[in-house]
């Protein structure tokens, strides 16, 4: 009887046998233009629900004067998004399979995108009231969790667009189309409703009607520029897939009634533990990989979170001014993630990530230090940082993209969500914590700046865990 190799103890064969496992993007394809533009369109057409609406519009207006107290409301910002945190943690498994094994991720991602648009236009009746804070931060929970499920549906079609020659550059052109989608429907939102005292249609801002007339933009924008994806992207079911294992084991017999909902959960989460063994024992610096990821990432999404909140509520920036910084945020962070994609298929993606961290850590800290400086220090250190916000994100997609085997996109990235949702209440949570004990510490009434020291935390946790982890060139292969 044959002994399994010794996990990642020396890169892989460069011949290796037709037995072992072979990432998807090692396949020889012609991948046009054409496809990976429909692909990234998904991105430029979602992206308004994370640049417009939560990150540099609506969760400006829940945390502004009209609901509460400052401090209150961008605590409560950190307990809704926490949550919705754990939500995500515990779905991703249970649909991330199941779209991998039906073969339907395209068709399962246009269900979640359209159910984005809808949540983004309930968002109109979110008035600038005490009463509807609530309403805001449960329609935002709801919207971020669905999002990021789409994102997972989304990040495993990458192998289907790209090859292993160039899908740094894809990944980077995916996520830079985002940003610069995120320009767009950003000026579109500012000149035309939210800085003229009457916008288009007549619209002022009485009654939040800027705002909340903006929100009716997002779910178009998202309905009309996701088409092409979903009009040019098709399902390829795998014949070998099949139903998730174990549902009749469990119960005996066929579920009925509510065993039928909680079956197929109870089989995914025994499957996605056989998962977690498999690469355990196979591929440990994949799993090391999977933890360090999760962690920079809740980082990055802090940053994503709490910026334009920070830039309002700290900086004194008004909403206008807030929607001009998200423009030029946008542009930079598009700009640097193509640019980025590029040198990650020449150093690869690890060397990004860590030079990405090491600048944000840098440009955090001075954001803190130097809060009372005026604007400017947010002008200037907030955009430093939105040039390698992007290029870590598309790094971290890039790298588990090349270790991924044909078939399991689906499986692997659902993992890659799930572990990351098991940390996000990280960002949120010391976000809020931090806020706590800057007012504790210093008696002030406003210690929002502290928020960021949180977020820091959770990046240099990341960075931290991310440098003894090999390259993506000495990983075995999940089978």
């Amino acid at each position: 009887m044959s002994t399994a190799p010794e996990p990642d103890k020396a890169a892989p064969d460069t011949h290796p046998s037709s037995a072992e496992p072979q990432t998807a993007l090692k396949r020889v394809k012609q991948t046009s233009k054409r496809t990976i533009l429909s692909w990234a369109m998904w991105d430029w057409g979602t992206q308004p629900f994370n640049t417009v609406i939560i990150t540099f519009v609506f969760a400006v207006y829940l945390t502004s004067s009209s609901f509460g107290d400052t401090n209150f409301t961008s605590q409560a910002l950190s307990v809704s998004i926490t949550i919705a945190g754990f939500a995500v943690a515990l779905a991703a498994p249970v649909l991330g399979q199941t779209a991998d094994r039906s073969g339907r991720t395209v068709a399962v991602l246009r269900g979640l995108t359209w159910t984005l648009a809808l949540i983004s236009a309930a968002l109109y009746f979110v008035r600038p009231e005490p009463s509807y804070l609530w309403l805001g931060l449960s329609l935002l929970a709801v919207g971020s969790i669905v999002s990021e499920i789409a994102g997972v549906n989304y990040n495993s079609l990458l192998d289907e667009v790209a090859g292993e020659a160039n899908v740094g550059r894809v990944s980077g052109f995916g996520w830079g189309m985002g940003y610069l989608g995120g320009i767009l429907v950003l000026l579109v939102i500012y000149f035309g409703f939210i800085q003229p005292d009457v916008g288009w249609f007549g619209v002022t801002g009485d009654n939040g009607m800027d705002i909340r007339v903006s929100m009716l933009v997002c779910a178009v924008w998202t309905l009309i520029f996701t088409m092409p994806t979903f009009l040019n992207l098709h399902d390829k079911p795998h014949p070998g897939h099949t139903a998730i294992p174990g549902v009749e084991v469990y119960w005996g017999r066929k579920p009925r009634w509510i065993w039928s909902w909680l079956a197929p959960v109870v089989a995914s989460y025994a499957e996605l533990v056989a998962t977690i063994r498999r690469l355990w024992a196979v591929s440990r610096h994949t799993v090391y990989f999977l933890v360090a990821s999760a962690l920079f990432r809740d980082g990055l999404a802090g940053i994503f979170a709490f910026g334009a909140v920070i830039a309002a509520g700290t900086f004194g920036f008004t909403s206008g001014e807030v929607v001009i910084f998200g423009a030029a945020a946008n542009i930079v962070a598009g700009l640097s993630t193509i640019a980025f994609g590029l040198l990650d298929d020449k150093i690869g993606p690890k060397k990004v990530i860590l030079i990405s961290l090491v600048a944000l850590l840098v440009m955090g800290i001075v954001i803190f230090l130097l809060h009372d400086k005026g604007a400017i220090v947010y002008w200037v250190a907030g955009l430093i940082m939105c040039v390698f916000v992007g290029p870590a994100q598309s790094a971290s997609r890039s790298f588990l993209a090349r270790l991924i085997p044909e078939g399991k996109a689906g499986e692997v990235f659902g993992l890659y969500a799930t572990t990351g949702r098991v940390v996000s209440f990280l960002s949120p949570a010391l976000f809020g914590i931090a806020i706590w004990l800057g007012a504790l510490i210093t008696g002030e009434s406003n210690t929002q700046y502290w928020g960021i020291l949180g977020i820091v935390v959770v990046l240099l946790l990341g960075l931290v865990a991310i440098i003894p982890v090999k390259e993506h060139t000495e990983h075995s292969l999940l089978r």
